[in-house]
């Protein structure tokens, strides 16, 4: 008799736990984008410069290339670049992700590979283009767009001020190498530890957005290799 009640508790105590599981994938999504065949629906956008400066100046660019040698030349990333002549020039990608619960807050956690070429310690015009340029990540209901407001192009999602993250984006850490030459070396970030909520809008949607916040006066050049986004509540 009492093998019998203990095989039932087993039994029951199995089958609440496969229901819980049922539950952690059904509340869970992930995205993981490699950008070999294609950008996977990130669209790329810069903002935090003056309407009244020339925008050819900023030298603004973003394509899918080939990450550069020494890097394994034969695989792609997202490569984007700018002039900070503002000295707050933000570029950003974003992404759309849908079939969320509306009424349930969701935790978003990111790892990102990102190509480099910036040594640590290195010195450039207004801070270091390793360690003034800073990493985020994060996710809004709305989606992230460069707006004019009063003569400034902001970008509409709360990402904070350079080294300070936001509402809505944290800072993973900043853009260098981790070496003491300027050779190109694949980094990876992430904010495991201190997750971003965000509640879905009503259509069940959030947008995904990383970028980096610059406060060196130069020109960056950068490669998202991968980004893996894990969604749950």
């Amino acid at each position: 008799m009492k093998k019998n009640v203990w095989m039932m508790s087993a039994l029951l105590g199995m089958s609440v736990w496969s229901c819980d599981q049922d539950k952690d994938l059904t509340n869970m999504k992930s995205v993981d984008s490699n950008f070999e065949q294609n950008n996977d629906g990130w669209a790329v956008g810069f903002a935090e410069y003056g309407e009244e400066q020339d925008s050819t100046i900023f030298e603004f660019n973003s394509r899918l290339a080939a990450l550069p040698a020494p890097l394994d030349t034969t695989k792609k990333a997202i490569r984007v670049q700018s002039h900070n002549r503002s000295d707050d020039v933000f570029m950003y990608l974003k992404k759309k992700v849908s079939g969320l619960d509306p009424n349930r807050t969701y935790k978003v956690t990111y790892e990102i590979d990102l190509g480099t070429n910036y040594a640590k310690g290195s010195v450039g015009i207004g801070g270091s283009p390793a360690e003034s340029v800073y990493l985020k990540a994060g996710a809004s209901p709305n989606e992230p767009v460069t707006k004019l407001v009063d003569g400034f192009y902001e970008v509409t999602i709360d990402k904070g001020q350079q080294a300070t993250g936001g509402t809505e984006m944290s800072v993973l850490g900043n853009v260098s190498n981790g070496l003491d030459s300027t050779a190109y070396k694949v980094v990876q970030r992430s904010n495991t530890e201190a997750p971003v909520a965000v509640k879905p809008n009503a259509n069940g949607e959030i947008w995904l957005c990383v970028g980096t916040d610059s406060g060196f006066e130069g020109l960056t050049v950068l490669y998202y290799d991968r980004i893996k986004v894990m969604i749950r509540e």
